[in-house]
């Protein structure tokens, strides 16, 4: 079987890696020291509760390894995907919203992000590298560069990439610097062609007899969450779950959250009705990874490829009486699915160490046998993969999330009755959630007792609690580099 693995860009140093994985774990190679193949299908808006309804995803977790703490760096599409591609936290690639002066493509181009990606490293290292699906928001594929042509950034052999893919339909595709427009038949369902395009990769790799990287980045289960046509009339009646925290504000709510009204009968069934839509959406990318799963056994790579599927962000759908959306530092916004199956990957394993998509850059580098850049934030996962418990962990992680300053244009730009929180940093630990937001106010969930994060607790910290959690904040807050950020998240006693 294929095996599963998250896409990142940026890498940790030489020391870092060999904390993922002692000096004496190789890449995870297998045959004669062949360089692994890795195929990373990234989601957008893929929550926690649409897993039970993909059964490959179910089955590479019973053949793989699951991550239950895997947490982005901001629950909003384009800081989660600038920091996989990077391998940094928002505030060392400066894109903190999906557009405007601080956000999206340009931001990540005007602030040389994209020399930082994990694809110039894998090609130089003699990878086949390729990109498909959804790039960043702001990309266009007729002119993403301002030069008035097509633009397929350095490191990329194949380029298959949409501007406005949400809809699925009606869009165009920068296909190795040609445009192409797809239109409204069934044929042109925009993760049905990325499936096809990444099964003639696959082959046309392997006719090459060269290692590849591919991201397969899908725009389902993002809004309007179109499904595939014949998925269209499929889970007939279906409900949002009613978790613990459906429609109930957390004791000290803040103030931006505080006043949200209980959810109405009709707004209920709106989220049951988006809800569906969402599980339909997801029907055409679990049975794309059972594609590829199958392309690989047939082209017998399936023992020398890694496989990792994942989310940049979460989404609530009424939890915390909140209307559907994310940018919340809540579980069901920043803690998002992860399964990895590949060669020396443990079967049925449940990884419960902190990990976040700062991670994934320096992954790939050292599963391509590279070692890492010391400039990237997080630290490399191969170790992980592989079984072991790292001695010298992180022991908390950075959320950091600027309120956007414009909606126009924004694809996730959040309703004024939705519940949406100001500008905050937040630190999630193994059993506590802490957030300061930028008008003073703070909150703090112990999530062990409490997993539904429904008691404020921050009223009734002990000063030396609350000083040692903004301490430790504000050293992630700042921190640059894998060896730095790594001793930044101890926790300050």
């Amino acid at each position: 079987m294929a095996a599963a693995l998250l896409v990142g860009c940026s890498a940790a140093p030489g020391k870092s890696a060999a904390v993922g994985a002692s000096a004496s774990s190789s890449a995870g190679s297998s045959e004669q020291g062949r360089k692994p193949n890795i195929i990373y299908v990234l989601t957008d808006d893929l929550s926690w509760n649409l897993v039970r309804y993909m059964p490959h995803v179910q089955q590479m977790s019973k053949q793989g390894t699951t991550f239950s703490n895997y947490f982005v760096t901001d629950s909003l599409c384009c800081p989660s995907r600038s920091s996989i591609l990077t391998g940094q936290y928002p505030h060392n690639t400066g894109v903190f919203t999906n557009n405007g002066d601080d956000g999206g493509y340009g931001a990540f181009m005007k602030n040389g992000d994209e020399k930082k990606c994990y694809a110039p490293a894998l090609q130089k290292a003699g990878y086949r590298t390729g990109f498909m699906g959804k790039y960043l928001n702001g990309y266009q594929p007729k002119d993403a560069s301002g030069t008035g042509h097509p633009y397929v950034p350095p490191g990329w052999n194949e380029w298959d990439v949409a501007g406005n893919g949400y809809p699925e339909f009606n869009y165009d595709l920068n296909e190795n610097g040609k445009v192409v427009h797809y239109g409204h038949d069934p044929q042109d369902y925009l993760t049905d062609v990325v499936s096809a395009k990444a099964v003639s990769f696959i082959g046309s790799s392997a006719a090459d007899s060269k290692p590849f990287m591919l991201e397969l980045a899908t725009f389902a289960p993002h809004g309007p969450s179109t499904p595939a046509p014949r998925d269209a009339d499929s889970y007939p009646g279906l409900k949002a779950p009613r978790s613990a925290a459906y429609d109930r504000l957390p004791a000290q709510a803040p103030k931006w959250q505080a006043d949200l009204k209980p959810l109405s009968d009709k707004e209920k069934t709106q989220i049951d009705r988006k809800f569906a839509k969402r599980v339909r959406s997801v029907q055409a990318v679990d049975r794309m990874i059972g594609r590829l799963e199958d392309v690989l056994k047939e082209k017998g790579l399936a023992d020398d490829t890694y496989l990792v599927f994942g989310s940049d962000n979460g989404f609530h759908m009424g939890e915390h009486r909140l209307r559907p959306g994310k940018q919340t530092a809540f579980d069901t916004d920043i803690r998002v699915p992860m399964m990895v199956t590949g060669p020396d990957v443990p079967a049925g394993r449940t990884a419960s160490q902190l990990v976040q998509n700062t991670d994934l850059n320096p992954t790939f580098q050292q599963l391509a046998g590279l070692k890492p850049p010391s400039a990237v934030d997080g630290l490399s996962l191969v170790g992980l993969f592989h079984g072991s418990s790292p001695k010298d962990w992180r022991e908390s992680v950075l959320v950091e999330h600027h309120h956007p300053g414009t909606s126009k244009g924004d694809p996730d730009a959040a309703p004024k009755d939705s519940g949406n929180p100001p500008s905050y940093e937040a630190l999630r630990t193994a059993d506590s959630l802490w957030v300061e937001y930028a008008d003073g106010e703070r909150e703090y969930y112990d999530t062990q007792a409490d997993p539904a994060e429904l008691k404020n607790l921050a009223g009734s910290l002990s000063d030396g609690k609350e000083k040692a959690l903004h301490e430790t904040l504000t050293a992630l807050a700042r921190c640059s580099g894998s060896e730095s950020c790594r001793d930044a998240s101890r926790l300050h006693q």
